[in-house]
């Protein structure tokens, strides 16, 4: 017995040691990055409502659009679905529709802790029924939040929840997003902001939210660990996709690996500017991504755009922003409000060539696969080139391929496929005229000969003298 006794007190010292001095196995802050990995293994695949609904996406779009997903890119691998920005304003409306008479609504629905809740305008029902069906289809739900608390909620000073804190002492008034003026920033560093942002999450996490795109986040190093914390306590595994791209660079890469995607681009239109952009996006990030952690070159403008954004009398379409605003401030045109996202509703404007060079970057890079034009009545061309299986298998191989080749506006950019010699290329003409190009197995990095298959054009490649229309690509598996 007294043995007994003997050992349990010499147990229980070790035990109260070991918590003194930090001999247990602690939880350091890189293990949420390993087990982070488990998430988007590959490059997320989904669909974005903002290139076919702006910030406007009302529920019955919302439904039509997560139908049609999983009849249309489910089969393919694709799995989120995700509303964008907008999701909780209470817009004011063009008379009998509706379509929004305001960019970005001034009145957002809160609780009250302040936390965003769903519009009763676009979302009369809530979002929960579309999270229930999206789970029923056996696909993930994804949602956008912007950075900071929202300014109403200052305005109002509510409570963070189960603290003593108010939105007023975390909110730094300074810290205003460029674009959007909604919210103000969360100073990390004062009492109750974690605890805002674990509120935050755990209202996104109760509600079923697979994937979150944050907004206005790059350049916030602090609010990205903040949330990615938040994320961590919340218990539910949850995609973090860091927006937007513009110029962010890899001095804060640590915390940009907290979550799983991250943007490089500004947003990416249907425009040949878009795609030189990516491409310079390409070049300046290859080999950063690893498994868990991606470069996202942004949505895929195919389809239908710009849904909600019905082209005003006097417009022709193709005028810029400036000349839209130069015409509004001359009296030249009244009544137009320039809505988010760029341009009026229309078909989107890549040529082929460009959607072949768009959608094969995007494999070649494995960039997250994100379609943005409306489902529903997407074409079959548009749909054929993001489900082709070449392209997706090249993606989910989860290499971003490196330049290999670039002289007289050709570009060469190869993937090799993990743990085997095959791969695929693209040679890209990454000028607006057609071009000969007359290669060598030594232009594709080969010692040898090697069998080539021309994906676009179904067929063997027999030489390597090939055309290659301006703004094209050959596409090879090797």
């Amino acid at each position: 017995m007294k043995s007994k006794k003997i050992l349990l007190i010499v147990s229980a010292l070790l035990l109260f040691s070991a918590v003194i001095f930090g001999f247990l196995p602690k939880k350091d802050k890189d293990q949420k990055s390993k087990t982070n990995t488990k998430l988007a293994y590959t490059p997320p695949m989904g669909w974005n409502s903002f290139d076919s609904y702006g910030v406007y996406l009302h529920e019955d779009a919302a439904m039509a659009n997560l139908e049609a997903f999983a009849k249309k890119l489910k089969p393919y691998g694709y799995e989120y679905f995700v509303i964008d920005a907008g999701w909780f304003g209470e817009f004011k409306l063009k008379e009998g529709t509706m379509y929004p008479a305001e960019k970005h609504a001034q009145e957002l629905n809160i609780n009250e802790y302040g936390l965003l809740q769903p519009s009763k305008t676009y979302f009369p029902n809530g979002i929960k029924p579309i999270i229930d069906r999206c789970h029923e289809l056996g696909l993930k739900f994804g949602i956008h939040l912007m950075r900071g608390i929202p300014r109403v909620a200052f305005e109002k000073d509510t409570p963070i929840k189960d603290t003593k804190y108010t939105a007023r002492d975390i909110a730094d008034t300074t810290s205003i997003c460029l674009w959007n003026d909604q919210n103000y920033g969360v100073d990390m560093s004062k009492g109750g902001a974690q605890e805002f942002y674990n509120s935050l999450i755990n209202q996104m996490a109760d509600w079923g939210v697979d994937f979150l795109k944050y907004d206005d986040l790059v350049p916030f190093p602090e609010e990205i660990e903040g949330i990615a914390n938040a994320i961590e306590q919340s218990g539910r595994p949850i995609v973090l996709s860091l927006s937007p791209g513009n110029k962010v660079d890899s001095y804060a890469i640590n915390s940009f690996k907290r979550a799983n995607m991250l943007r490089v681009t500004h947003d990416i239109w249907d425009e040949q500017k878009g795609i030189d952009q990516c491409f310079a996006a390409w070049k300046k990030w290859q080999g950063k991504e690893e498994p868990g952690f991606w470069i996202d070159m942004d949505m895929i403008p195919f389809g239908k755009l710009q849904l909600m954004s019905p082209k005003p009398e006097g417009v022709k379409g193709d005028e810029s922003k400036k000349e839209i605003l130069d015409k509004i401030q001359s009296g030249e045109l009244s009544n137009v409000e320039l809505l988010a996202g760029k341009g009026w509703t229309r078909q989107s404007d890549l040529t082929k060539d460009q959607m072949y060079t768009f959608i094969t970057m995007r494999a070649l890079a494995a960039s997250p696969l994100m379609m943005g034009g409306d489902l529903p009545t997407l074409e079959d061309f548009s749909l054929e080139l993001i489900t082709n299986p070449e392209v997706i298998a090249c993606n989910q191989n989860g290499v971003m391929g490196s330049l290999i080749m670039e002289k007289d506006g050709i570009e060469i950019w190869k993937t090799p496929k993990k743990g085997t010699s095959e791969g695929w290329i693209g040679i890209f003409n990454r000028s607006e005229k057609p071009q000969f190009v007359s290669l060598q197995m030594k232009d594709l990095a080969f010692q040898d000969s090697r069998k080539l298959y021309d994906i676009w054009a179904e067929k063997e490649l027999k030489n390597l003298d090939v055309k290659i229309n301006g703004n094209g690509v050959t596409f090879l598996k090797f």
